[in-house]
């Protein structure tokens, strides 16, 4: 089997950025940004998939941290579909819920090749930490777009924003993890290609 791994950069006037991933790997993770709490997610997502994720990202954090988390979604977005490679054999969809404390969110993907994001987060204050929250909307859909999958998260309740962004984001994971798994030959899809 190849591997199923891939490394994107990307430079623009506002960000410098590259991404290794590894969807088989072995939760080898290192990350170096520069911006607070998003980290966290990010390894928390890699941790519960399963993969190998080495992120390098600068960026003018000075204005905001908008271009980065963007950027970064939009170039982990290529990463991840340049290492899926054909879909032909994978597992495809999967549901996941994840309760942290107080705190229940779920996630459901499509790794069809079609991009969509519902996203039905509610946090009560805006920040976790220094980190707005609403960034994770923004992230999300720069990544469905470019990785090419729909994604559906939901927050059910729960009351402290880390604890909300947290468990989705491990929902996230857990949910990649299942979608990926190698099925043989077979295509999920009744159209005979996806």
């Amino acid at each position: 089997m190849q591997k199923r791994e891939a490394l994107k950069k990307r430079t623009t006037f506002e960000t410098d950025i590259e991404i290794y991933i590894l969807l088989d790997g072995k939760r080898q993770i290192e990350l170096d940004l520069p911006i607070p709490f998003f980290p966290h997610l990010l390894k928390s997502m890699a941790f519960y998939a399963d993969w190998d994720l080495n992120i390098k990202a600068r960026g003018d954090v000075e204005v905001d941290f908008h271009h980065l988390v963007e950027d970064i979604g939009i170039v982990l977005g290529e990463a991840f579909r340049t290492a899926l490679g054909e879909t032909k054999n994978i597992q495809r969809y999967s549901t996941q819920f994840i309760a942290m404390d107080e705190a229940l969110s779920m996630v459901s993907i499509d790794v069809g090749g079609r991009s969509f994001l519902n996203y039905d987060v509610s946090i009560g204050s805006q920040k976790v930490g220094d980190f707005e929250a609403d960034l994770i909307e923004e992230f999300l859909r720069a990544f469905t777009n470019h990785a090419h999958i729909t994604l559906h998260g939901k927050s059910w309740w729960g009351k402290n924003g880390h604890h909300i962004l947290e468990s989705l984001f491990k929902a996230l994971g857990k949910a990649f993890k299942e979608a990926l798994i190698l099925n043989g030959n077979t295509i999920p899809s009744t159209k005979g290609i996806i």
